[in-house]
């Protein structure tokens, strides 16, 4: 029977996101290629969890909950086959979220005229102090960019928008009305 791990309180030299290049492989703590994996006590109950973290980021990419032990009191220590599963599903979390983002700032809708079609995006930039938006048209056949405009990052973009915008040849965007 293996002796219980001790509680894991790091100092500030094991921190998880210092020294982010050295490779670690503790019981509780596992550095390696850029991610780090730390066993941390449960607070909601007698449990444990363990918390992801993409080198450089102050935040977790992920928590989740985490084996026991034998002992039925301390956690499961960490190990190569565990910690790859995690860094695995770590990235796929951050995927979803970058792309669940992307689908949040940037819209697109395809405009077709007598002489062309045209994309029309709008695509929101987050700034903190000056957040804004950018509304543009491309021509699908030739990707030839057409027009650009900075807009109000509350801007509607509708089929209804879109196609005022490229009728008034890429002048008037207007008050635009929800389709």
């Amino acid at each position: 029977m293996t002796p219980p791990l001790p509680l894991l309180s790091l100092p500030a030299e094991t921190d998880p996101q210092s020294h982010l290049d050295d490779v670690l492989h503790e019981p509780r703590l596992w550095r390696d290629n850029g991610w780090t994996a730390k066993v941390i006590k449960n607070e909601d109950d007698d449990g444990w969890a363990v918390a992801m973290y993409l080198a450089g980021q102050s935040e977790p990419a992920l928590v989740g909950p985490w084996t026991m032990g034998r002992n039925k009191k301390d956690p499961k220590p960490l190990d190569s086959g565990a910690f790859n599963t995690l860094v695995k599903t770590a990235s796929e979390v951050i995927r979803r979220h970058e792309q669940q983002l992307r689908a949040q700032l940037h819209k697109e809708i395809r405009v077709d005229t007598a002489e062309q079609r045209i994309l029309v995006s709008l695509d929101i930039v987050p700034d903190e102090d000056h957040p804004y938006a950018l509304l543009a048209a491309v021509d699908s056949s030739t990707d030839e960019a057409l027009a650009q405009l900075r807009v109000s990052p509350t801007f509607k973009l509708t089929r209804t928008s879109a196609e005022a915008w490229v009728a008034s040849g890429f002048t008037s965007v207007g008050r635009a009305r929800d389709d």
